[in-house]
């Protein structure tokens, strides 16, 4: 703890340069060299519990997507004594870290930004391609990059939110205290982004909490080496606590706990329901009501207005419906658009999507790997087959699927003329996009049937140069995304830039990425110092006379 006392200014927040990986380029081998290494070797992957390293008796291969035969580790999964261990550590690091100065908190995370920017980018950009099945290109922008943002921008995120303070009147000073949460706050994280594995974890604890992190197992490759980075960079034993292990059977014992103070999560809309269920009625049992935080399902949708440019179309769709194979929760995975377009953008798209490969995403001429496991593969292989069966739907692209080397499945395209079919509806985390095609007169209508269609409100995007219509589609669509793009793809939104963050069956839209998600981790002590205080109890009305 600094023994100083000094207004501090850290560093000024600045989004991190993506680095090109172009041909011939130093990241570019250094990347390649990286992934070489860290896929020669089958190494442990324990929980991380007050600093320690724990083994368990059950462990569980690790596995590459895109060539499942590959083992990359053993990781191993928390059991109820290792759940019980790390409350414990939570609780006894929060004595002393939920008390450290903000500077002392600031300065690990700004170190970790700096490690991540620095030697160990290329380790978490491996592990990612390695363990996810991610792209140079999009493990740069996720594991670097978002991350590396979080970091940065959450300091300077935190520093405007203490300088959010009441007036004060002759006599008297008012203040604002922004204590850590009384407890600890359980982070539970997807497989999708390392970037968030690394943010739900920190975010509460820059702030000074004490934190439990349950990654997706499937991303325990590159949640290792986070966790490793962390430690790296000074964090205090037991800030946070790495579990491995069944989500539900964790879930069930941390969720009734009396000092759950939070739970930061990102997944799907029906296990955070489940678990805020679980707390709703264990409600009378907890020191504080918990936070809740949850980014969770989204159906997201790109609008295409009969002005627009068919090229800006193709390009938004591409990217947006088919990087990371689709599994991002602002995927674009319903499109609208207008019948006298669609011509154009069906043999666009089929042109396009013929081009794209899908492969090993260490080779630079690959843009898709694989989907993340055995159960996702079988899902969309479903959806595919009963939409190709289906009399109101047919495929116009892809639609292949291939599980024998790695969980392949080709970008999808699917028509459908039903406005209710079950592809536009439910969510599917995959590759495959279905299209819906609208009257060009029936504009409003199709706004309409953008925002009634489905439980979420996440992502969207419109695509017009009609002016009118943009603002028309503002307005109509103004609940059905809590990020909204006009003229770019749904996904890609950038710390500091566009929070993100959606409601309705899309989560409490808190926004990462912003002050608004810092706040949810403090409570507030407003403190009235009185500077002369009075002497005698009676007011002056109290005199005598008129």
């Amino acid at each position: 703890m600094t023994n100083g006392f000094a207004a501090s200014h850290p560093p000024a927040a600045r989004n991190e340069p993506v680095l090109g990986y172009a041909p011939g380029s130093p990241e570019r081998a250094a990347l390649r060299a990286r992934v070489a290494d860290l896929g020669a070797d089958r190494i442990d992957l324990p929980c991380v519990i007050g600093g320690r390293d724990v083994h368990t008796a059950t462990t569980r291969p690790v596995v590459s997507p895109h060539r499942h035969a590959h083992v990359l580790g053993d990781v191993h999964l928390a059991g109820l004594d290792e759940v019980d261990a790390a409350v414990e550590a939570a609780a006894l690091a929060w004595k002393d870290w939920s008390r450290t100065p903000w500077e002392e908190r600031a300065a690990v995370f700004l170190r970790a930004a700096d490690l991540l920017a620095g030697p160990w980018r290329q380790t978490l950009n491996a592990a990612t391609m390695l363990g996810q099945s991610k792209t140079m290109h999009q493990a740069e922008i996720d594991a670097v990059c978002e991350l590396v943002d979080f970091w940065r921008c959450n300091v300077e995120f935190m520093l405007r939110l203490y300088e959010e303070q009441p007036a004060s009147s002759a006599g008297v000073w008012n203040r604002l205290e922004y204590r850590p949460l009384e407890g600890f706050v359980f982070a539970v994280t997807p497989f999708n982004f390392t970037s968030i594995a690394g943010n739900l974890p920190t975010a509460p604890a820059l702030l000074g909490n004490t934190v439990i992190w349950k990654p997706a197992t499937t991303s325990a490759f590159s949640a290792h080496f986070l966790m490793e980075l962390l430690r790296a960079a000074g964090l205090p034993d037991g800030v946070v606590n790495l579990v491995y292990g069944d989500g539900a059977r964790i879930a069930e014992s941390i969720l009734p706990r009396r000092h759950l103070a939070g739970i930061h999560f990102t997944g799907s809309t029906a296990v955070f329901n489940s678990m805020w269920q679980t707390v709703a009625a264990n409600v009378g049992g907890y020191r504080n009501y918990p936070r809740i935080v949850g980014e969770t399902g989204g159906k997201d949708f790109i609008v295409v207005h009969p002005s627009a440019d068919p090229e800006a179309v193709v390009a938004g769709v591409v990217r947006g419906a088919f990087e990371f194979q689709g599994q991002k929760c602002s995927a674009a995975s319903r499109l609208y658009a207008p019948k006298s377009l669609w011509p154009l953008l069906k043999a666009r798209l089929q042109e396009e999507i013929a081009q794209i490969q899908v492969g090993d995403p260490s080779d630079p001429a690959v843009f898709m790997g694989a989907v993340i496991d055995a159960k996702a593969f079988a899902k969309h292989r479903a959806a595919i087959a009963d939409a190709r069966a289906h009399p109101r739907a047919e495929i116009v692209a892809g639609g292949g699927t291939d599980d024998s080397v790695g969980w392949f499945v080709e970008p999808t395209v699917i028509e459908t003329q039903d406005a209710d079919f079950p592809l536009l509806v439910e969510e599917l985390f995959g590759p495959i996009l279905t299209v819906y095609v609208y009257p060009d007169a029936q504009w409003a209508d199709a706004l309409r049937l953008v925002d009634r269609t489905g439980p979420y409100g996440l992502t969207g995007a419109v695509f017009a140069t009609d002016r009118a219509a943009i603002v028309e589609a503002h307005e109509a669509l103004r609940y059905a995304a809590g990020n909204f793009y006009v003229n770019d793809k749904p996904t890609g939104a950038v710390v500091g830039q566009q929070p993100f963050g959606g409601a309705r069956g899309s989560g409490t839209n808190d926004k990462a990425g912003s002050l608004w998600n810092l706040i949810r981790w403090v409570s507030p002590r407003a403190v009235k110092e009185t500077l002369a205080p009075p002497t005698d109890w009676r007011y002056p009305f109290l005199g005598p006379g008129e």
